[in-house]
């Protein structure tokens, strides 16, 4: 397999209209697709081509603001919420009704919250990017106080802390290893996952360079990892062996210099994630596999207000909510 770069932005096409901040995206056997949406809740892009929204407010009067979304058997959602103070888990069902699910773990209120999905077990991993406030201190290569939550029938409890600004987990194929992607630290990471849930010590897969900070990932059947980068709109595969390979790119070099200078400073801050230059992509965040055959992918992007499909040279791996019936 080899990337046609000169190519790769032709293939792309789009679905949905009128989305808000569709940081995170799920495909479905059905051909369904579910983002979170910044209007309070979850879009879902009918096979069909219609377009449902499911939103509600908290009990306790907050505005929800999904960053992560994690498709439950019944048809309801569990969500992120990615506050300017607070966070925490939230269950939404699709009349609207808003729960708390999950606030605080080992004693403490949730930071904002990035991250939610279920592996094949019934246990949901969570991730916190950052303990800083504003979130906007964690934009450091030194930033450190990530961590993720996982949640079983024992309750919940922090399994790994000491990271890079935590973003998506996802259990590897053969269920022995949890993959994390640390966005300014740069860093493919992966635990060894025991049978009762705990984790060994912290393994780097790869380190990127300029230009790349890894959000969202999937893997694929061949144990390939597919990254997303915000900023500059790329995407990677990680081949088992360790080899990145950048398949996808949407970048301008005068904005990713602007941004490389001010990341080496510590001066990393929202206009350089907010105001990125590109000629199709805006700021692509999440990605999954999707289709019958699962060898298309449908990618989320912070700044569009639609997501993007294209084909993949590879089957991806099915995620454990893909044959979910839709209610």
């Amino acid at each position: 397999m080899k990337p046609d770069l000169e190519r790769s932005l032709e293939k792309l096409g789009t679905r949905g209209h009128g989305l808000v901040r569709p940081e995170c995206v799920l495909a479905t056997a059905s051909g369904d697709f579910y983002t979170a949406d910044w209007r309070g809740g979850i879009a879902h892009l009918h096979a069909n081509g219609e377009q449902s929204l499911y939103m509600g407010i908290a009990p306790d009067g907050i505005e929800l603001k999904p960053n992560g979304i994690a498709l439950l058997r019944n048809g309801d959602f569990l969500l992120t919420h990615l506050g300017n103070e607070e966070g925490g888990v939230y269950r939404l069902q699709r009349s609207g009704q808003v729960s708390p699910w999950l606030m605080s773990v080992d004693g403490v209120d949730l930071p904002p919250t990035n991250f939610v999905v279920e592996d094949g077990l019934g246990r949901f991993w969570i991730t916190v990017s950052t303990r800083l406030k504003p979130r906007s201190l964690g934009y450091r290569r030194e930033c450190n106080d990530g961590f993720i939550v996982m949640v079983d029938r024992q309750g919940a409890r922090i399994v790994a802390d000491g990271l890079g600004y935590t973003n998506e987990v996802a259990l590897h194929p053969n269920g022995r290893w949890l993959y994390v992607n640390e966005t300014f630290s740069r860093r493919l990471s992966r635990f060894a996952l025991h049978p009762d849930g705990t984790l060994g010590p912290k393994e780097v897969v790869v380190e990127f360079g300029a230009g790349t900070f890894p959000d969202g990932l999937a893997f694929d059947e061949d144990g390939g990892v597919w990254i997303v980068s915000i900023i500059s709109n790329r995407l990677i595969r990680v081949a088992p062996d360790g080899t990145p390979t950048i398949w996808l790119e949407d970048s301008d070099a005068e904005h990713l210099a602007w941004v490389e200078a001010a990341f080496r400073a510590g001066a990393l801050d929202r206009p350089h994630l907010d105001g990125i230059k590109s000629r199709v992509l805006r700021n692509i965040s999440s990605i999954a596999f999707c289709g019958p055959d699962r060898r298309s992918a449908v990618l989320g992007c912070l700044l569009a207000d639609h997501l993007f499909t294209l084909p993949m040279p590879v089957a991806g791996v099915a995620p454990t909510h893909w044959n979910y019936p839709t209610p």
